[in-house]
């Protein structure tokens, strides 16, 4: 990992790189908690399309999201070879499933382009931007705007609560 001085004084900003379908995504390192090798978790019935479950994070219950399908990508429901991604969003810690992590990175602030306003199929809502590297484009995402809005523990109360009730 860099240091923010081998850039000089240009602002820099840490990232974690991750893989969904083989197209790269990233978040700040500061919304992120841990990473964690798969783990099945327990499904929630009645519960939002997009969380596959709830599992046991050192005596917290937390969500866990197929962020592949949050994206409008296609499921993921996880396997051995995923990752899940502990991030805190917004005061609210959830797991978040992708295929694998692959670098921590700092960058320069000014690297990060907007999403061209002609890109079709992809909601620029949710990213920070683009980051050209070497490899291809990696999607800045933005985890606060994705989900804003989705109060996830009450999403997962209702679906417990609906299952009492049947």
């Amino acid at each position: 990992m860099h240091s923010p001085t081998d850039f000089g004084s240009a602002p820099s900003v840490d990232i974690i790189a991750f893989h969904l379908h083989e197209q790269e995504f990233c978040v700040k390192t500061t919304m992120v908690r841990e990473i964690r090798g798969w783990a099945p978790c327990t499904p929630i019935p009645h519960a939002p399309e997009n969380v596959l479950g709830v599992m046991n994070l050192r005596g917290t219950v937390i969500p866990i999201i197929d962020l592949a399908g949050k994206l409008g990508m296609g499921s993921n429901r996880g396997n051995e070879r995923c990752a899940i991604v502990v991030a805190d969003v917004d005061n609210v810690i959830i797991g978040l499933v992708v295929d694998r992590v692959s670098d921590i990175l700092t960058i320069e602030e000014k690297r990060v382009q907007p999403v061209p306003p002609l890109a079709v199929g992809f909601d620029a809502r949710f990213t920070r931007g683009m980051i050209a590297q070497n490899t291809g484009m990696t999607c800045f995402l933005d985890l606060s705007a994705l989900f804003c809005g989705s109060d996830l523990s009450g999403d997962l109360e209702n679906a417990a609560a609906d299952d009492t009730r049947h």
